[in-house]
């Protein structure tokens, strides 16, 4: 994460500081045009101060729910938490300069695409959520649709295992119940022996 983080920050800083504006664009569909977007994405909220505190307020719940995804939900899944970390990058990225300068640094201009001027923070967040998804969905024995019978199986071999724990955790739960009813009992017997004990010694 680290490692993508700096490429974005480093990235904006040199072309921020050396005022790049490129009036061609390289093969008709990018040219590098640094600019400050105070909204979002293609400068939507730019003019709505209120909704982008909002909007940055909504960014730092989304990094720590990114964590929460990274350490918990998917810590055996190595694809998905590397895609997590480049999100998590980006999110940070363009989070730094909301709270830095008040605004994003964008200089990549992919206006011929529909795309319009982004950095590689937007990038990062957009590759790393389709490449998540795929990979919940495709990619290894925990995906929603395994793709390779390897995985197929693995998945059919897990789910067979949690239907056994699932059955042995029902019949330890049996066992203690059963135990701790004949415990009972069996102090319910020793108090009323001890009852009538005394009673006897009473009636001496």
């Amino acid at each position: 994460m680290l490692l993508f983080l700096f490429i974005d920050q480093f990235t904006k800083m040199i072309t921020d500081y050396l005022g790049v504006h490129q009036s061609k664009f390289f093969l008709g569909i990018i040219r590098i045009d640094i600019t400050r977007n105070p909204g979002m994405a293609f400068s939507w909220f730019a003019d709505k101060p209120p909704i982008m505190v909002m909007i940055t307020v909504l960014t730092v719940f989304l990094i720590i729910g990114i964590g929460f995804a990274y350490f918990f939900l998917f810590r055996k899944n190595k694809p998905a938490q590397i895609c997590l970390a480049i999100i998590e990058a980006g999110a940070i990225g363009n989070l730094i300069d909301r709270l830095v300068l008040g605004c994003v640094r964008d200089f990549i201009d992919v206006s011929p695409l529909h795309f319009g001027v982004c950095n590689p923070a937007d990038f990062f967040i957009t590759f790393g959520a389709v490449a998540l998804v795929f990979i919940i969905l495709f990619i290894g024995p925990s995906a929603v649709f395994p793709l390779t019978k390897k995985w197929r199986e693995e998945a059919k071999r897990l789910e067979e295992e949690k239907k056994h724990q699932k059955k042995r955790n029902a019949a330890e739960d049996k066992h203690g119940a059963s135990a701790a009813e004949t415990y009972a009992a069996e102090q319910g017997n020793q108090t009323e022996a001890e009852g009538r004990g005394e009673r006897d010694r009473v009636g001496k």
